[in-house]
């Protein structure tokens, strides 16, 4: 593997910088981000981000695409052949009565939970899956 040669002239000052950081350690350099963020009010993370954004070449589209979805809608696109215990899941993870589920189930597909989380939507698509049915994360 090739290295690159630093094309910026470094002062002595910026050497003996350089030195000093590459005796560091890794926690001690995590310190010194942080104090360095908190004395200027910038974020290294930002910087960062952005470069990896301009790095992989994407677009405007493409960078709006690559950012995770944080609420979710989930949708009950089929009951499958076990409507029962489909019905008998929905209400364990719902406050829906016997009745609203079981006209939820046979209006499929049908909307079960908005603005749900990532964490919360996959609960709930894992366990209505297990019961038989099909579901659709939105």
């Amino acid at each position: 593997m090739e290295t690159k040669e630093a094309k910026v002239e470094l002062t002595d000052k910026m050497k003996s910088v350089m030195e000093t950081v590459e005796k560091m350690t890794v926690m001690e350099l995590a310190d010194l981000v942080k104090a360095l963020e908190e004395r200027f009010g910038v974020s290294a993370q930002a910087a960062v981000a952005v470069q990896a954004v301009g790095a992989a070449g994407a677009g405007p589209g493409q960078a709006a695409a690559a950012e995770e979805k944080s609420t979710f809608t989930v949708v009950l696109a089929n009951a499958g052949s076990s409507k029962i215990q489909v019905i008998k899941e929905l209400r364990t993870l719902t406050s829906l009565g016997l009745k609203e589920a079981k006209d939820l189930v046979d209006g499929a597909p049908k909307t079960i939970k908005e603005g749900a989380t990532k964490d919360e939507a996959d609960k709930i698509k894992k366990q209505l899956e297990a019961a038989g049915a099909k579901i659709e994360l939105k």
